[in-house]
Protein backbone atom coordinates (compact mmCIF):
# COMPACT_ATOMS: atom_id res chain seq x y z
CA UNK A 1 0.00 0.00 0.00
CA UNK A 2 2.79 2.39 0.64
CA UNK A 3 4.30 2.28 -2.68
CA UNK A 4 0.86 3.20 -4.09
CA UNK A 5 1.09 6.20 -1.97
CA UNK A 6 4.76 6.70 -2.78
CA UNK A 7 3.61 6.61 -6.93
CA UNK A 8 0.57 9.00 -6.50
CA UNK A 9 2.82 11.43 -4.49
CA UNK A 10 5.60 11.25 -7.08
CA UNK A 11 3.10 11.77 -10.17
CA UNK A 12 1.74 15.04 -8.18
CA UNK A 13 5.00 16.61 -7.80
CA UNK A 14 6.04 15.64 -11.57
CA UNK A 15 2.78 17.20 -12.48
CA UNK A 16 3.78 20.56 -10.11
CA UNK A 17 7.32 20.41 -11.98
CA UNK A 18 5.77 20.15 -15.04
CA UNK A 19 3.05 23.24 -14.52
CA UNK A 20 5.73 25.06 -12.76
CA UNK A 21 7.94 24.59 -15.67
CA UNK A 22 5.63 25.56 -18.33
CA UNK A 23 4.27 28.38 -16.40
CA UNK A 24 8.28 29.84 -15.89
CA UNK A 25 8.72 29.46 -19.64
CA UNK A 26 5.40 31.43 -20.35
CA UNK A 27 6.74 33.88 -18.06
CA UNK A 28 10.08 35.18 -19.27
CA UNK A 29 8.63 34.58 -22.66
CA UNK A 30 6.15 37.89 -21.75
CA UNK A 31 8.91 39.64 -19.93
CA UNK A 32 10.44 39.66 -22.94
CA UNK A 33 7.18 41.10 -24.87
CA UNK A 34 6.79 44.20 -22.55
CA UNK A 35 10.72 44.76 -22.29
CA UNK A 36 11.01 45.12 -26.53
CA UNK A 37 7.50 47.40 -26.12
CA UNK A 38 9.47 49.54 -23.86
CA UNK A 39 12.26 50.06 -26.30
CA UNK A 40 9.84 50.52 -28.98
CA UNK A 41 8.09 53.26 -26.26
CA UNK A 42 11.33 54.91 -25.52
CA UNK A 43 12.46 55.47 -29.37
CA UNK A 44 8.85 56.61 -29.96
CA UNK A 45 8.97 59.27 -26.95
CA UNK A 46 12.37 61.15 -28.88
CA UNK A 47 10.48 60.80 -32.00
CA UNK A 48 7.95 63.04 -30.53
CA UNK A 49 10.32 65.36 -28.44
CA UNK A 50 11.66 66.04 -32.07
CA UNK A 51 9.28 67.11 -34.01
CA UNK A 52 8.39 70.63 -31.77
CA UNK A 53 11.80 71.54 -32.68
CA UNK A 54 11.75 70.40 -36.08
CA UNK A 55 8.56 72.15 -36.75
CA UNK A 56 9.69 75.77 -34.95
CA UNK A 57 12.57 75.43 -37.46
CA UNK A 58 9.94 75.07 -40.20
CA UNK A 59 7.72 77.77 -39.19
CA UNK A 60 10.92 80.18 -39.38
CA UNK A 61 10.87 80.10 -43.43
CA UNK A 62 6.94 79.13 -44.06
CA UNK A 63 5.32 80.97 -41.27
CA UNK A 64 1.85 80.91 -43.39
CA UNK A 65 1.91 77.15 -43.53
CA UNK A 66 -0.55 76.85 -40.76
CA UNK A 67 -2.04 73.78 -41.95
CA UNK A 68 0.29 71.61 -42.36
CA UNK A 69 1.85 72.51 -38.36
CA UNK A 70 -1.77 72.72 -37.07
CA UNK A 71 -2.27 68.95 -38.77
CA UNK A 72 1.26 67.82 -37.27
CA UNK A 73 0.50 69.27 -34.31
CA UNK A 74 -2.64 67.14 -33.71
CA UNK A 75 -1.10 63.97 -35.52
CA UNK A 76 1.59 64.12 -32.92
CA UNK A 77 -0.68 64.74 -29.54
CA UNK A 78 -2.79 61.66 -30.71
CA UNK A 79 0.31 59.98 -31.26
CA UNK A 80 1.24 60.61 -27.16
CA UNK A 81 -2.10 59.70 -26.39
CA UNK A 82 -1.99 56.03 -28.11
CA UNK A 83 -2.20 53.30 -25.87
CA UNK A 84 -0.63 50.33 -27.10
CA UNK A 85 0.53 48.64 -30.39
CA UNK A 86 -2.23 48.54 -32.10
CA UNK A 87 -3.72 52.25 -31.36
CA UNK A 88 0.18 53.61 -31.60
CA UNK A 89 0.76 51.73 -34.92
CA UNK A 90 -2.47 53.67 -36.23
CA UNK A 91 -1.30 56.91 -34.97
CA UNK A 92 2.39 57.05 -36.01
CA UNK A 93 1.09 56.13 -39.61
CA UNK A 94 -1.24 59.35 -39.29
CA UNK A 95 2.12 61.01 -37.93
CA UNK A 96 4.35 59.86 -40.88
CA UNK A 97 1.61 61.43 -43.24
CA UNK A 98 1.75 64.94 -41.57
CA UNK A 99 5.81 64.80 -41.54
CA UNK A 100 5.22 63.82 -45.17
CA UNK A 101 3.29 67.28 -45.96
CA UNK A 102 6.20 69.19 -43.65
CA UNK A 103 9.21 68.10 -45.28
CA UNK A 104 7.16 68.88 -48.74
CA UNK A 105 6.91 72.40 -47.19
CA UNK A 106 10.77 71.94 -46.97
CA UNK A 107 11.60 71.48 -50.47
CA UNK A 108 10.23 74.37 -51.68
CA UNK A 109 12.71 76.25 -49.43
CA UNK A 110 15.95 76.23 -50.07
CA UNK A 111 17.45 77.95 -47.84
CA UNK A 112 15.55 76.16 -44.88
CA UNK A 113 17.10 72.50 -46.80
CA UNK A 114 20.57 73.97 -46.19
CA UNK A 115 20.02 75.08 -42.41
CA UNK A 116 22.48 73.44 -40.70
CA UNK A 117 19.73 73.36 -37.89
CA UNK A 118 17.29 71.55 -40.20
CA UNK A 119 20.07 69.18 -41.28
CA UNK A 120 21.10 68.32 -38.14
CA UNK A 121 17.21 67.52 -36.85
CA UNK A 122 15.90 65.74 -39.74
CA UNK A 123 19.12 63.28 -39.84
CA UNK A 124 18.50 62.88 -35.61
CA UNK A 125 14.82 62.02 -36.37
CA UNK A 126 15.87 59.43 -39.74
CA UNK A 127 18.77 57.87 -37.10
CA UNK A 128 15.54 57.82 -34.32
CA UNK A 129 13.15 55.86 -37.13
CA UNK A 130 15.93 53.63 -38.27
CA UNK A 131 15.81 52.34 -34.30
CA UNK A 132 11.81 52.45 -34.65
CA UNK A 133 12.29 50.05 -37.39
CA UNK A 134 14.85 47.65 -35.72
CA UNK A 135 12.74 47.31 -32.44
CA UNK A 136 9.28 46.72 -34.20
CA UNK A 137 11.08 44.18 -35.57
CA UNK A 138 12.94 42.49 -32.04
CA UNK A 139 9.28 43.31 -30.90
CA UNK A 140 7.53 41.25 -33.20
CA UNK A 141 9.29 38.54 -33.07
CA UNK A 142 9.17 38.49 -30.10
CA UNK A 143 5.16 38.60 -29.95
CA UNK A 144 5.24 35.81 -32.34
CA UNK A 145 7.20 33.23 -29.94
CA UNK A 146 4.98 34.65 -27.03
CA UNK A 147 1.49 34.04 -29.73
CA UNK A 148 2.86 30.64 -30.19
CA UNK A 149 3.37 29.23 -27.21
CA UNK A 150 0.60 29.79 -25.57
CA UNK A 151 -1.67 28.13 -28.49
CA UNK A 152 1.24 25.28 -28.82
CA UNK A 153 0.65 21.93 -26.79
CA UNK A 154 0.78 21.34 -23.76
CA UNK A 155 1.09 25.14 -23.09
CA UNK A 156 -2.20 26.08 -24.29
CA UNK A 157 -4.14 23.83 -21.72
CA UNK A 158 -2.41 26.30 -18.86
CA UNK A 159 -2.32 29.48 -20.88
CA UNK A 160 -6.00 30.81 -20.15
CA UNK A 161 -6.02 29.63 -16.19
CA UNK A 162 -2.69 31.46 -15.64
CA UNK A 163 -3.84 34.98 -17.71
CA UNK A 164 -1.62 34.62 -20.68
CA UNK A 165 -3.38 36.45 -23.50
CA UNK A 166 -1.79 37.12 -27.14
CA UNK A 167 -0.28 40.22 -27.51
CA UNK A 168 -1.09 42.60 -30.31
CA UNK A 169 1.95 43.19 -33.37
CA UNK A 170 3.25 46.50 -33.81
CA UNK A 171 2.73 47.74 -37.43
CA UNK A 172 3.09 51.51 -38.31
CA UNK A 173 0.01 52.05 -41.09
CA UNK A 174 0.48 54.48 -43.26
CA UNK A 175 -2.60 57.12 -43.64
CA UNK A 176 -2.45 57.25 -47.14
CA UNK A 177 -2.50 54.03 -48.53
CA UNK A 178 -5.99 53.58 -46.58
CA UNK A 179 -7.42 55.76 -48.85
CA UNK A 180 -7.54 54.13 -52.13
CA UNK A 181 -9.08 56.17 -55.07
CA UNK A 182 -12.39 55.26 -56.60
CA UNK A 183 -12.25 54.76 -60.15
CA UNK A 184 -15.71 54.75 -62.27
CA UNK A 185 -16.09 53.07 -65.38
CA UNK A 186 -19.65 54.36 -66.30
CA UNK A 187 -20.17 56.86 -68.65
CA UNK A 188 -21.31 60.44 -67.78
CA UNK A 189 -25.04 60.39 -68.79
CA UNK A 190 -24.44 64.57 -69.47
CA UNK A 191 -21.66 63.86 -71.90
CA UNK A 192 -23.19 64.46 -75.27
CA UNK A 193 -22.42 61.10 -77.38
CA UNK A 194 -19.67 61.94 -80.72
CA UNK A 195 -21.06 63.08 -83.68
CA UNK A 196 -21.44 60.75 -86.17
CA UNK A 197 -18.81 61.55 -88.98
CA UNK A 198 -20.07 63.50 -92.37
CA UNK A 199 -20.72 60.53 -95.54
CA UNK A 200 -17.79 60.75 -97.77
CA UNK A 201 -18.99 61.21 -101.59
CA UNK A 202 -19.32 57.76 -102.60
CA UNK A 203 -21.87 57.38 -99.79
CA UNK A 204 -23.99 60.31 -100.73
CA UNK A 205 -27.26 59.75 -102.17
CA UNK A 206 -27.50 59.62 -105.94
CA UNK A 207 -23.96 58.87 -106.51
CA UNK A 208 -23.15 56.01 -108.64
CA UNK A 209 -19.84 54.50 -109.05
Amino acid sequence: MLWVVLVLVAIVLLLVLWVVGIYNRLVRTRNRVDNAWAQIEVQLKRRHDLIPNLVETVKGYAAHERGTFEAITQARAAAQRAQGPAAAGQAEGILNQALGRLFAVAEAYPELKASQNFLDLQGQLRDTEDQIAVSRQVYNDTVLTFNNAIQTFPAVMLANSFGFTKREFFEIEDAGDRAVPQVSFVPDSSTPPAAEPPPTPSDAPGTSS
